[in-house]
């Protein structure tokens, strides 16, 4: 079973930035898609971004333009980019690789 491991969330002020990573156990070139997720207080789990082995690559609208999803092949790494954060963004951040779960990292975006 493939063991994801998330990092790299925090506090950020409004406007900010963050770099989320998720190491997975396991090679991730054997899935099909990486995903990542977030969950705020009290709300579901909502689909942030998707990434296919091809490359191909989605966002959820409340992301597009903001949100950069990437995979290194080299270091077995997948990568979330959040630009131009917005309290709205507050939530707990989640890889996923269609079947495992990271235990998440905490967002929160206030000033």
């Amino acid at each position: 079973q493939v063991q994801l491991a998330e990092s790299g969330g925090g506090l950020v002020q409004p406007g900010g930035s963050l770099r989320l990573s998720c190491a997975p156990s396991g090679s991730i070139f054997s899935t099909s898609a990486m995903y990542w997720y977030r969950q705020a207080p009290g709300e579901r789990r909502e689909f942030v971004a998707i990434i296919t082995n091809r490359g191909s690559i989605n966002y959820a609208n409340s992301v597009k333009g903001r949100f950069t999803i990437s995979r290194d092949s080299a270091k077995n790494m997948l990568y979330l980019q959040m630009n131009n954060l917005e309290p709205e963004d507050t939530a707990v951040y989640y890889c996923h690789d269609g079947t495992n779960w990271g235990q998440g990292t905490q967002v929160t975006v206030s000033s």
